[in-house]
């Protein structure tokens, strides 16, 4: 099956205060450090399909790339690339994601 939720959304950014909570509320404390920020939904509407044309696939286990990656970068690596590749979304929308700095990103 295939599930479509629409609502209305608000972002939470790592350097919000209230990140660290919704992280450890939402997903028991666990980020990757390459984790921008956390979406929240509220759902106005579900959908479901029947998904006849979706093809199969097996779960073979999580990737370690991004971890690797971030690992390399360091914190202040990050937040360059973020500054460079994130501050637009991909319809061209501010993001927002350096915007708030209230508890900062440098090591």
């Amino acid at each position: 099956m295939i599930l479509r939720l629409y609502g209305r959304a608000n972002v939470c950014h790592r350097a919000q205060r209230d990140y660290a909570e919704l992280l450890e509320n939402s997903f028991g404390g666990l980020a990757s450090l390459g984790t921008r920020q956390i979406v929240r939904l509220s759902i106005e509407l579900v959908q479901t399909s029947c998904g006849f044309g979706v093809p199969l696939f097996n779960y073979k286990g999580e990737r370690d790339s991004l971890d690797r990656w971030t690992e390399a970068k360091g914190l202040n690596g990050i937040e360059a690339y973020w500054r460079e590749k994130n501050r637009l979304s991909i319809d061209g929308l501010p993001t927002g994601l350096l915007d708030v700095q209230e508890d900062g990103l440098s090591d």
